[in-house]
């Protein structure tokens, strides 16, 4: 694995390219960043396909993704608590303890984003 260095998440804000991981979902910077240096693409492939099931009315997914050990699981709320999915990982090297990410319909794509980029 890279040397992975969390704090740099915190200089994404907004974004300036987009970047296609399926015909429906969209990676911004920080997320395509976040892919890339934690080797974590395995973590988009999976929001990508939750929340085009997830029945959620105001088209917003808050996913939380909670590491124990070697095993992680990951949590789909409306952004209030109220879950709407949750995801058993039985094996994961991500780097992070915890990580929350964001996943907003434009009309078109859902775009995956870090926070700071909402």
């Amino acid at each position: 694995m890279k040397n992975f260095d969390a704090s740099q998440l915190a200089y994404f804000t907004g974004t300036e390219k987009y970047y296609r991981i399926s015909r429906r979902h969209l990676l911004t910077d920080g997320t395509k960043y976040l892919a890339e240096e934690a080797e974590c693409f395995w973590m988009m492939d999976a929001i990508a396909s939750h929340v085009s099931e997830i029945d959620t009315h105001d088209w917003f997914v808050q996913i939380k993704v909670q590491v124990h050990g070697i095993k992680a699981t990951m949590i789909y709320d409306d952004g209030n608590g109220k879950e709407l999915a949750r995801q058993e990982i039985p094996y994961t090297d991500f780097p992070m303890v915890a990580v929350s990410l964001y996943a907003c319909w434009d009309g078109e794509h859902w775009v995956i984003m870090l926070p700071s980029e909402y």
